[in-house]
């Protein structure tokens, strides 16, 4: 049977400069090594149906509190897509951080799809310790919140098939209910991982990204991402790797991660 899925552009809409002592949770050699983040959105096309979107970005607002350097709008990137957002019907939230889920009203006519665990999450009381609400933005839960009123929130409880050739996997440990997204392509497997590895190094080197509800959960997620994509770091698009640009075919800040990388992975790393 021929995928459902035609073509994943990954969308990169901003850049964070920083060093490797920031993206791992315990010591690294090379700490004082340049390793900057990436921030994308992804758009799944789909034969015969609209694309569908996962996860909204953050706007201006957003950059300038968190010294976050926006290189193109999310609205122009998915242009440059061929995506109309007034026309998007369906976006996938992989969790609700800020820069995951702050761009809800960008996608005025769209379902936000979100885990029970997420949601529960990110407005319980949690997040009232400034520690754990960090990574929140309080404006685009409760626009969220409201959303959910508006009957415009699908709440997805642990594993789902979402459409074909589109499923969901649970893959907790960075947030208590972030989820991955696995895509049947013609190369097999392509799993969004988004926060269950933000670099590929956090995976190779087994050290966690340092931001984490629970340590063990976000190993376990790490696996599992792995294992839903055969044992293949080819088929694995971390949240925030710039190697995604690197390494997969790209043209205008987007890569077309439906396609095979142009080296393997771990001969880039």
């Amino acid at each position: 049977m021929s995928a459902q899925v035609t073509r994943i552009d990954a969308i990169r809409y901003a850049r964070h400069e920083r060093t490797a002592e920031a993206n791992f949770a315990a010591p690294v050699d090379d700490h004082d090594v340049p390793m900057p983040l990436d921030y994308f959105v992804w758009a799944i096309h789909r034969e015969g149906a609209p694309p569908v979107i996962v996860d909204t970005g953050f706007g201006e607002a957003a950059a300038m509190a968190r010294g976050r350097i926006i290189t193109r709008p999310v609205v122009e990137g998915l242009r440059a897509a061929g995506i109309d957002h007034l026309l998007v019907e369906d976006v996938i939230l992989t969790h609700l951080h800020y820069d995951h889920a702050g761009g809800l009203s960008t996608f005025p006519n769209a379902r936000f799809h979100v885990q029970d665990a997420e949601m529960a999450f990110a407005t319980g009381r949690q997040v009232c310790d400034p520690g754990v609400r960090a990574p929140f933005d309080g404006e685009p839960v409760a626009q969220l919140v409201r959303k959910v009123y508006a009957d415009h929130v699908v709440f997805h409880d642990g594993d789902a098939q979402f459409a074909p050739g589109i499923r969901l996997a649970l893959c907790p440990g960075h947030t208590a209910g972030l989820m991955a997204v696995v895509c049947d392509t013609a190369r097999g497997p392509v799993v969004l991982a988004s926060d269950a590895a933000h670099l590929y190094a956090n995976i190779t080197r087994a050290i966690p990204f340092p931001i984490f509800v629970d340590e063990g959960d976000y190993a376990a997620a790490q696996a599992r991402v792995m294992e839903l994509a055969g044992g293949s770091l080819d088929h694995v698009i971390p949240g925030h790797d710039p190697l995604v640009l690197a390494a997969f075919p790209t043209e205008n800040d987007i890569a077309r991660v439906d396609l095979p990388p142009h080296r393997p992975l771990a001969e880039l790393l």
